[in-house]
Order: structure tokens, then sequence, then C-alpha cells
């Protein structure tokens, strides 16, 4: 929870230096007034395609929404370090999907365009899916386990050693296949 207390905090802050009103903010964002005060409130786990809705509509990268420090040159980030940004129900809010767990890979790492993650993704009972759609481009490598990814009408089995590029304004979601939580490496590029 204090995690989705620092980002709606952030997100506070930024609108309100724009001088922009929550309904404003969603209005620019195409995402609903009720998610936006929310996540506003830490009342609720980011997803990603809506916090990318929303810092695209601040004018800022999603990675100063999700990271503390900031560093100039480069950012190693060594074997059980990666920090846990945050755990997000799946890639829509609206979802059951999975939860998802995401484990920065650049944290501190300042003006980068592309955001690698290491991510669990916990299987799910749910049998509809809401696919999620937002600009930029997304890179994914199975580390562990498998996962299937729908993308626009059709659904591919990724599975360890396996990698899939995609381009995220296609409606996609990435979910667990099967009983078993994988582990994935994404990188997800979305322009500002």
């Amino acid at each position: 929870m204090a995690e989705n207390s620092r980002i709606g905090s952030k997100i506070v802050t930024v609108r309100e230096s724009l001088g922009l009103s929550a309904s404003e903010l969603a209005e620019r964002s195409g995402c609903e007034l009720a998610m936006i005060e929310q996540l506003e409130a830490g009342e609720l786990a980011p997803s990603l395609a809506p916090l990318i809705k929303i810092t695209r509509a601040l004018g800022m990268r999603l990675g100063t929404l999700l990271d503390d420090d900031t560093e100039v040159g480069p950012v190693i980030t060594r074997r059980d370090e990666a920090e846990r940004v945050s755990r997000v129900k799946s890639l829509e809010t609206s979802s059951d999907a999975g939860v998802l767990d995401f484990f920065s890979l650049a944290a501190g790492k300042t003006a980068r365009h592309m955001e690698p993650f290491l991510i669990d993704v916990a299987p799910s009972a749910a049998q509809d899916h809401t696919l999620s759609s937002h600009e930029g481009e997304e890179f994914i490598y199975v580390l562990s386990g498998a996962v299937e990814v729908e993308y626009g009408k059709q659904t591919h089995v990724v599975e360890a050693g396996d990698s899939i590029y995609y381009d995220s304004i296609v409606p996609h979601e990435v979910r667990a296949a099967g009983e078993s939580t994988a582990r994935i490496l994404a990188v997800v590029y979305a322009p500002v």
C-alpha cells in the first residue's frame, strides 16, 4: 500500500504543478475519473496501461513515476537487488489476468526511454480477459515458466528461452500459461 501511496502522491504533485484537476487529467489520459482518484489516494494498485496514459497526459516518463532515485551514469542492478516497484493486478486495472510483480532493473537511471523489468506473472482462474492498448513497444523474454500473450485476435504461448516483441498499440494481455508463476524480462518503450 505504501508503494501505491507514493505513486499516487507523485501523480497529484505533477498534476497540481500543471494546474490540472483530477477530472482534466482523466479527460486528457482517457482514464476514468474514479480510477484517477483511487490511484491518487493510494487505494488502487497501479497497472501499466493506465499509468502510461497518465504519464503521457502529464508529459512525464513512466520511470519518473515509478522511481525514487536519479543517476546520470550507467546503472548496474546486481542479481537479487532488483527493487520491487509495484504490484499490478494486470496490465489493465479492470482485468483478472492475475497479479504481476514488477522489479525495476533501472530504477536509478534518469532520462531513459525504456523501462526494463523483471516480472513475476502469477496464474489466474479468470476466463474473461480485458486487453490493454497504449503507444509504444514491448519486448518480453521468458526466463522461467510460460506466458500466454494475447495479441489482437491471436494468442501466443511463449516458453522459457523464447521471446516476443510487439507494438503495444495493438490490444494485448500477458498472463501465466498454466498453473505456475512465470518470470519474464520485459522492456517497455512508451514515447513521451
